[in-house]
């Protein structure tokens, strides 16, 4: 049994997932207030599917990059499980989680997620055969303009795109913007993921793990 926790932007995400399938998935768009919402969303969880912390095998958790607060909050919960019920955590990059949500796509594909203000952070993925959606390089903090003007090629946008949708499509007309149920951040995949990795023993211990801020926090 796997429970997924992923609070690294305002998109909110909980699943559970019984190695077979998801037995359940919330998610939301927080006003910022994850440390408020969360432990009563995971009280709902338990109570809507009768499981409990004690019948986990593992948690995945989104590390980042995000909001500074928002990690906090997801990493101290699944951490404090993890602790409290002698469980191994999954820990797993933000944009990851979008790519590996995302179908095949003939192009690269571009994840964003937003950073607050008007930055965002930008990860290039391209498709490898038998391994799906792989990370070229390290996710880059900054801009729809900083980032539009980089991309002069054919490629697919996913992720937190929102109204910038109108930008990409005026400064790319080759761009492909994957549409939001394929392009939403989900708990359910993070939940998958996780489970995989928990099979293959790629597992991290809780005091070890730490957050991928992508810069320093302020």
């Amino acid at each position: 049994m796997i429970l997924a926790i992923d609070t690294a932007t305002d998109w909110v995400g909980l699943a559970l997932h019984d190695g077979n399938a998801i037995l359940a998935e919330f998610g939301w768009r927080s006003r910022r207030t994850q440390t408020v919402e969360l432990a009563p969303a995971v009280a709902q969880l338990w109570a809507r599917t009768g499981i409990t912390a004690a019948n986990l095998d593992a948690v995945a958790v989104a590390v980042g990059p995000g909001s500074y607060t928002g990690l906090r909050v997801g990493l101290a919960l699944a951490k404090g499980i993890a602790l409290a019920h002698k469980l191994p955590l999954i820990g797993v990059p933000t944009l990851d989680i979008v790519a590996a949500g995302v179908p095949r796509h003939e192009t690269d594909l571009l994840v964003v997620a937003q950073a607050g203000r008007t930055r965002l952070w930008a990860g290039q993925y391209s498709w490898r055969d038998k391994r799906g959606w792989e990370s070229v390089g390290d996710p880059l903090l900054t801009n729809w303009d900083e980032l539009l003007g980089r991309v002069q090629l054919a490629v697919a946008f996913a992720g937190e795109i929102g109204p910038a949708a109108k930008l990409i499509r005026r400064a790319n007309r080759s761009a492909v913007i994957v549409p939001p149920p394929a392009s939403v951040r989900r708990a359910a995949v993070l939940a998958e993921i996780g489970r995989q990795r928990w099979k293959k023993g790629q597992t991290t211990d809780a005091a070890a793990l730490a957050p991928l801020y992508g810069r320093e926090p302020g």
